[in-house]
């Protein structure tokens, strides 16, 4: 799996980050999104599938 973001387009939401805290975090200025792991192992993708699915922005993409 290999995860991109559209951080330009993020809301800040953090549901990414609560959800997989290891692959995602938030810039402290302004909330939006940093991808800390494009290509998780995995034992980490159900928990990136939940945070794409969870998304309100619809900011994270999945690629196989």
């Amino acid at each position: 799996m290999k995860i991109t973001v559209a951080a330009d387009a993020c809301c800040g939401a953090g549901q990414c980050v609560l959800t997989a805290p290891d692959v995602f975090d938030q810039r402290d200025e302004d909330g939006v999104v940093v991808l800390l792991d494009e290509a998780p192992p995995a034992e980490r993708h159900e928990a990136v599938r939940e945070a794409a699915a969870l998304c309100p922005a619809g900011v994270i993409e999945l690629h196989a």
